[in-house]
C-alpha cells in the first residue's frame, strides 16, 4: 500500500495511491488507521508534499556503504555514524530546494528512508519490523564545505530543504526484502548512482535497533540509512531523481 500526503486546495490529506487514483483517508494514518472517505482524485490534479513531517526527527547514518566512505576518502567506521536532521529540512517530491547561501559545495545522496510507525525504545533487531510504518526515497543533501569545516554536521546535513522525501510511503515492503533493493540516482537524467542496499554494512533492521538504542524513537521518524557510491554536487537547475526499487521515484529541483 503506498500512503501519500497531498493538496488539493489547501490544507494537506492523506491518501492510498492506487495507480493514477488516490482514494482519500479520514485522517492521519499513523493514530487513525488506514480509513477511507471514499473522495478520490486524479494524482495529475493533485500536489503530492512530503509524505510525512517527522514528529521530532530525521536519524541519519553516515559510511553505511564501504564504496561511498572510499570516494569520500573516510574510513568506515567501526560503529554505525549517527547524525540528525530537523523537521525543517524535509520537503516533498517536485519541492524546490534553495541552495544555502553558505555553501558552494552542495550534494545529493540517494537512500532509502525508514518510516516508523509507533513509539519504541531499545527495539531488538529481530523485532524492527514490528515498529516500521513503510519505506520511503530520500535525498541526504549534505553541504560538504560546511562538513569539512564544522566539527558536528548540524549546518552541513540540516539546512532547510536538506531532506526531500516521498513520492510516498510503501508499506508492503518486508524488512528482508529492504536488504536488497536497488538505488539509482540520476542528475539532469544521467545517472551517477546505481547501487543496491544489499551493498549496506549493517542490514535494515540493525540501523533501526541502533537508531531505537540512541533515542525513542516516535510515529513518523524517519532513519535514513545511507547512500551507495556516486554522489556529486548539484547546481542551480539541476533536476535531481532518485529510483527506489518498489517505492518509486523522488524528484528534487534546486535552485539560487
Amino acid at each position: 500500500m503506498r500512503i501519500a500526503r497531498f493538496v488539493v486546495d489547501s490544507d494537506p490529506l492523506y491518501g492510498v495511491v492506487d495507480g493514477n487514483d488516490i482514494h482519500v483517508l479520514a485522517g492521519d494514518p499513523f493514530f487513525q488507521g488506514i480509513k477511507t472517505t471514499g473522495a478520490t482524485h486524479s494524482l495529475d490534479d493533485v500536489r503530492l508534499v512530503a509524505p510525512i513531517i517527522p514528529r521530532s526527527k530525521v536519524v541519519g547514518f553516515g559510511r553505511t556503504y564501504r564504496e561511498h566512505a572510499k570516494e569520500l576518502g573516510n574510513e568506515v567506521p567501526a560503529e554505525p555514524l549517527m547524525f540528525l536532521k530537523p523537521n525543517t529540512s524535509v520537503v516533498g517530491h517536485g519541492d524546490p530546494v534553495t541552495l544555502p547561501a553558505f555553501s558552494n559545495e552542495v550534494s545529493f545522496e540517494g537512500e532509502l528512508a525508514v518510516v516508523i510507525g509507533r513509539i519504541c525504545k531499545d527495539v531488538p533487531a529481530d523485532k524492527a519490523q514490528d515498529v516500521i510504518f513503510g519505506y520511503t526515497v530520500a535525498n541526504d543533501l549534505t553541504a560538504r564545505d560546511a562538513q569539512r569545516t564544522d566539527p558536528q554536521w548540524a549546518r552541513a546535513k540540516g539546512f532547510d530543504g536538506s531532506c526531500p522525501l516521498g513520492p510516498w510511503i510503501e508499506t508492503e515492503i518486508e524488512i528482508e526484502d529492504a536488504d536488497d533493493l536497488t538505488i539509482v540516482s540520476r542528475v539532469n537524467g544521467e545517472v551517477r548512482q546505481d547501487g543496491t542496499t544489499n551493498d549496506m554494512i549493517w542490514p535494515v533492521n540493525e540501523l533501526v535497533a541502533r537508531a531505537s538504542e540512541a533515542f525513542t524513537l516516535l510515529p513518523g521518524d524517519v532513519i535514513m540509512t545511507g547512500t551507495p557510491a556516486g554522489v556529486g554536487l548539484v547546481n542551480e537547475g539541476d533536476v535531481v531523481e532518485i529510483e527506489v526499487e518498489g517505492i518509486g521515484s523522488l524528484r528534487t529541483v534546486f535552485r539560487r
